[in-house]
């Protein structure tokens, strides 16, 4: 079996990882040919990464000249606790007001303390949602990697 092998993270794996991880960095085409790295809030929704960002954001306009996005969540502090998954993805961008609220009300929950956003939380999401864009990820592709797996074998 081939270290790449026996390093690689399955599908259950993969879920677990991105429901316990909070920062998603998303690498967009540049108009210059230049990636664009940005980190993101997520929400997983049946298997995939949902994010929102402001409609006029570099990355909705690079988005927006092409769909195609990478994605890394990444952990480990040193080379035997590397763990990470990078997803190839087309980007579906939303604009339904009604849609993007919804969102970012998901987003909100996750992130904030207690997961209660209250009234006053559910009206910064509703006063935010016409400026952004929902953010849904479709894999194309995946790599993954756990280094724990090599039992300190390098």
């Amino acid at each position: 079996m081939s270290r790449r092998d026996q390093i690689k993270l399955t599908d259950e794996e993969v879920a677990d990882f991105l429901v316990e991880q909070r920062i998603v960095t998303c690498a967009t085409n540049g108009h210059d040919g230049l990636p664009h790295l940005m980190p993101l809030w997520y929400v997983l929704r049946d298997g995939e990464l949902w994010s929102w960002t402001f409609a006029k954001s570099q990355k909705v306009k690079n988005l927006e000249r092409d769909p195609r996005a990478t994605l890394q969540v990444e952990t480990g502090d040193s080379y035997d606790q590397l763990r990470g998954v990078t997803l190839e993805c087309d980007a579906v961008l939303h604009r339904d007001v009604d849609t993007i609220a919804a969102l970012g009300t998901e987003i909100m929950s996750r992130y904030a303390p207690g997961a209660e956003l209250g009234e006053a939380g559910e009206a910064m999401v509703r006063a935010q949602a016409p400026k952004r864009v929902g953010l849904q990820f479709v894999e194309r592709r995946r790599a993954s990697w756990d280094h724990r797996k090599l039992a300190g074998v390098y």
